[in-house]
């Protein structure tokens, strides 16, 4: 599915300026469906924390575009992951957003039953059908792969690399993937979930989060820890650039006080810096140095977007029940400010002034990019 011809920007604008994707792009039905198509049915898609799903026989269904998938731990602690149709007539074969079976999922209706690793096991006379094979009636796998302690999943037959994508992403912001490791994201723990139901298209949320012009605007508390946002340029702005924290603020909290304990592996250099990463398509990481703010954005309609948050500490933080609401209370006003935003440019996509779209600024001019990787992917 295409939609067509490149989209038509704000034509005649000053060299300052650049067009931004027309309003249709936030509302269309149809290219909506061509975004879940061809970007999110065929890239990495963040789905679960691994933690989440811990012992065998522990489950998630997620929404994948037009997917429901399980993904489960099977007996041997691997993570497997399935489209959630039973292969018998169709049914939706889990029905619960989470849980944990013992050793197998039962389809509700004609009991046709699987392993965690997705393979048919048992069914009503299946003893009289011997031509039929286990594994090839088993259920639709799709790709698997653990990074940062996420299991990310990909649904397209050949799946892209994920080093070219999604590390490359990572890379390219930071200036190298390897900035990113003394995070020791994947042995971090949650300290806290907020999910957001957001009244936006999920391209709002992405360029809002990739530009800062809007800082000195709807981010009081952002801009009294990281001084430099109020001057409009974000730090994915620059490669490898971290925001810094103001001389008097202590740490990465609401009111500037001192955080929490530093994360060991971080260098001199990322320390008392912000670093924000947009990770194409649908994920957000934040880093500072006592903490990760992770986001995974899950489109559910062309005017609106799940958007789940994880405040990621050190074990040792979370088990010993620190006070961790002053960090986490900063990015909650962040998102709450952010998403309230988004869903004042949403309402007015379908506006005749904004028909041929808007303008971006110098500052947000790397957004144009994300524009132009959507149009390429759907055109």
């Amino acid at each position: 599915m295409t939609t067509g011809e490149m989209a038509p920007t704000v034509s005649g604008l000053p060299a300052s300026l650049r067009g931004t994707l027309p309003g249709r792009y936030y509302t269309d039905p149809t290219i909506f469906a061509a975004e879940q198509a061809l970007i999110f049915e065929t890239h990495w898609f963040c789905a679960v924390l691994a933690a989440d799903i811990p012992a065998p026989g522990a489950f998630e269904t997620v929404q994948v575009a037009r997917e429901s998938v399980i993904i489960a731990r099977g007996r041997d602690g691997a993570v497997h992951a399935y489209l959630n149709v039973c292969r018998h007539r169709g049914a939706r074969l889990c029905t619960e957003e989470k849980g944990a079976v013992r050793r197998s999922f039962q389809c509700p209706y004609h009991a046709w039953t699987y392993s965690l690793d997705g393979k048919l096991i048992a069914a009503p006379n299946i003893g009289d059908m011997p031509d039929v094979d286990r594994v090839e009636f088993g259920l639709n796998r799709v790709h698997v792969r653990e990074w940062l302690g996420y299991v990310w999943l990909c649904l397209a037959d050949e799946p892209p690399s994920f080093e070219d994508t999604v590390i490359a992403d990572v890379g390219e912001r930071l200036g190298s993937p390897d900035a990113i490791v003394g995070y020791q994201v994947a042995d971090l723990k949650l300290g806290r979930r907020i999910s957001y139901d957001v009244a936006a298209n999920w391209k709002q949320i992405v360029e809002n989060f990739m530009e800062c012009y809007h800082c000195a605007t709807i981010h009081p508390e952002l801009t009294e820890v990281l001084p430099e946002f109020a001057e409009g340029l974000a730090s994915q702005y620059f490669v490898g650039h971290g925001a810094a924290f103001g001389d008097d603020v202590a740490g990465f909290t609401v009111d500037g006080s001192e955080g929490l304990d530093r994360i060991p592996g971080i260098a001199e250099d990322q320390d008392r810096r912000y670093y924000a990463i947009t990770v194409r398509p649908q994920v957000f990481i934040n880093l500072v140095p006592d903490h990760v703010v992770f986001h995974r954005m899950f489109p559910l309609s062309p005017t609106r977007t799940l958007v789940r948050c994880d405040w990621l500490y050190l074990p040792e933080v979370v088990d010993a029940g620190a006070d961790i609401e002053r960090s986490v209370e900063l990015f909650h006003r962040v998102n709450q400010q952010d998403f309230a935003a988004c869903e004042r440019c949403q309402v007015a996509m379908d506006s005749r002034a904004y028909a041929r779209g808007g303008v971006l600024v110098p500052s947000e001019h790397h957004i144009g990019e994300f524009h132009d990787w959507v149009q390429k992917k759907i055109d």
